[in-house]
């Protein structure tokens, strides 16, 4: 019997050589023992099947995965089913994830963990759900791949579009609230600016100069009388300047002491406003308002001059604002809205009221990044004519569409404002 030493000795150095590395696998193998397998790596395939929890049907060979995003009861997240050749998967043998990467290169990582029967996300899927899909499922050593896009509420425009549309943009942040209470009322006339002209010397109505409507000048002769005292004529001049509104003189009548013409100045006018009591204690004197008129293009800014003391019939208080009306062009009767502005609060993020648009359920501005433009669903806070508080789904900092938003709206739905989970 020959030792190993010896044994070598009598083999050729080839021969040698082989058993040596014979013996060295020998002793590293577990002869007894599974033999190893390499994993496989299976790009599966889509399908636009939906599956019993209504969500997508991802297929890889005879590995089938539902995906969808469940909302009942709780915030949006992930759920998954797994089958094999048609036979449920055990969730706690699969391991999966889920990548989202939104516009902007944003990348959600959600991994997951056996819920019953199914898959559970660990986060939420905030809105909008709109992004570019990578999942990954390992089973039985086999690893299955699927990526697709899922967008919603995004649109392309190049800029030189952009620029021909008129969409103009902003960047999102601090703005100053005003607050306000609405009111309704009507234009009246400045009675401080009325004048009631009478005769000085009664007598007869020689000669009457102006009709109701004509605009005299201080110092106009609006009629010529006889006096009865001195049996002479003089002329009786307008006192201010001003619109005539009552005329009360006819030629060939006595004066009799009566009010001949009235002369109204209607260079400043009321807005008298309506407050109900609710509101009655949140305004004073000095406020200011903003006042909407159909005879005006843009809004008409005063402040509160006086409030009235008596209660109107529909329990309402009226509170006077003076308005300049240099061209005469807010006849008394119009009826006017109004804003009163009772404080005014600084916010850390604000858009401006003119990009706002619906989109499904949703209140959304368009973000823009890039030449990309994608909706953000937003809480809303308080709200001026022009800003709205932002509380949720907006960073601050982020370019959205001011101008001609409705342009993306129309884009967007043209091609189907889809919500696919």
């Amino acid at each position: 019997m020959y030792s190993r030493t010896n044994l070598f000795k009598t083999l050729p150095l080839r021969s040698a050589t082989a058993f040596f590395l014979a013996l060295l696998l020998s002793a590293c193998t577990d002869p007894t023992g599974p033999v190893a397998t390499a994993p496989t790596i299976d790009d599966g395939t889509l399908t636009d099947e939906r599956g019993p929890n209504n969500g997508r049907l991802l297929r890889s060979g005879d590995f089938m995965l539902e995906l969808t995003i469940f909302e009942t009861g709780v915030p949006p997240e992930y759920r998954a089913w797994a089958t094999m050749a048609g036979q449920p998967v055990d969730p706690s043998a699969l391991d999966m994830n889920v990548k989202l990467t939104r516009l902007g290169g944003v990348v959600d990582d959600i991994n997951f963990t056996p819920t019953g029967d199914a898959l559970r996300g660990d986060r939420v899927i905030y809105e909008p759900h709109s992004f570019s899909v990578a999942v990954t499922a390992i089973h039985n050593n086999s690893t299955h791949r699927w990526s697709y896009d899922s967008f919603e509420g995004r649109t392309l425009i190049e800029p030189a579009v952009v620029a021909a549309l008129g969409i103009e943009t902003e960047i999102a942040g601090p703005a100053i609230i005003d607050e306000t209470i609405p009111v309704y009322g009507r234009i009246v006339a400045n009675t401080d600016g009325i004048s009631h002209v009478t005769a000085r010397f009664d007598g007869e109505i020689e000669s009457v100069a102006v009709a109701l409507g004509d605009r005299v000048n201080a110092g106009d002769r609006l009629a010529t009388i006889e006096s009865n005292q001195s049996l002479t004529s003089y002329h009786l001049a307008a006192p201010i300047s001003g619109v005539i509104t009552a005329r009360n003189a006819i030629a060939g009548e006595q004066t009799t002491g009566r009010e001949l013409f009235t002369i109204t100045d209607t260079s400043s006018v009321w807005a008298d406003l309506s407050v109900f009591p609710a509101d009655l204690a949140r305004i004073d004197v000095g406020y200011p308002v903003s006042i909407h008129s159909s005879l005006s293009e843009t809004p008409l800014e005063g402040a509160i001059a006086r409030i009235m003391p008596d209660i109107a019939a529909n329990q309402a208080v009226t509170a006077r604002v003076l308005l300049d009306n240099p061209e005469g062009t807010l006849r008394t009767g119009t009826w006017v809205e109004a804003d009163i502005q009772i404080a005014q609060h600084e916010v850390p993020l604000a858009v401006k009221r003119v990009g706002l648009q619906a989109f499904r359920d949703f209140t959304v501005v368009y973000a823009q990044i890039g030449d990309e433009f994608e909706v953000r669903m937003l809480e809303i806070g308080r709200q001026s004519e022009e800003w709205v508080e932002i509380l949720g789904g907006l960073e601050p900092g982020t370019r959205y569409v001011t101008e001609n938003s409705y342009i993306l709206k129309a884009d967007v739905e043209k091609d189907g404002a889809s919500h696919d989970h």
